[in-house]
């Protein structure tokens, strides 16, 4: 199956990436023209237009660590407000469309947005990259200023807290700092793989007890 980008359809195989040259006004456009569908991801940089339909794996992936964050937040007894996926954009710059986000310590600030605008609203706490079919350049994220950013790729989780307006690589967790999130996130990955999600989180949440 061939990728289909026409005025009328955008239609990608999963795994396809597709870039091409183009404006700020041309992502707005395609923006729209995308609505509320999370497929295909799109992406502005460098003066071009990136397109990219995941991967089931990539669906996967995303889950199972979002749902294991979960399960630490409630270990810990803190409310959030997680979205899954969603577009940040400061003001009319291009935005960023994480595969999730999570608000813990300004939850209540977003509660009941549809949308989103990083010029007016306070950034995620959290927002986590899954990168099967592509990469994420997290150079990208400093105008959101986001306090921390963990990118997955080949059972390796890299970590990154924003330190004086750029991003550090840290082998711990600011958010977590009790817990082994290195280690953590690609062993459940993996055992989701063996078991299935619900088994393996539901063995991870029994060692919390």
């Amino acid at each position: 199956m061939l990728p289909t980008i026409t005025p009328d359809k955008i239609d990608l195989p999963a795994g396809t990436i597709v870039k091409f040259p183009g404006t700020i006004a041309d992502y707005e456009e395609i923006l729209q023209r995308l609505g509320d569908r999370s497929i295909p991801r799109l992406r502005f940089r460098d003066r071009h237009i990136l397109l990219m339909s995941p991967l089931p794996q990539h669906g996967n992936e995303i889950d199972v660590i979002s749902d294991l964050i979960k399960v630490l937040l409630r270990h810990r007894e803190r409310d959030w407000q997680s979205f899954h996926p969603i577009t940040l954009r400061y003001g009319k710059q291009a935005g960023l469309e994480p595969d999730a986000c999570f608000y813990i310590e300004n939850y209540q600030a977003i509660l009941g947005k549809g949308k989103l605008d990083m010029s007016i609203d306070p950034p995620p706490d959290l927002a986590i990259e899954i990168d099967v079919t592509s990469f994420t350049r997290i150079e990208d994220y400093i105008p959101l200023a986001i306090p921390e950013v963990w990118i997955y790729k080949t059972n390796e989780l890299r970590i990154y807290c924003f330190i004086d307006n750029s991003y550090v690589e840290t082998n711990a967790s600011l958010i977590f700092p009790d817990f082994s999130i290195k280690e953590i996130v690609p062993q459940s990955v993996d055992r989701a793989w063996q078991v299935g999600s619900s088994v393996a989180l539901r063995e991870f949440s029994q060692t919390l007890d």
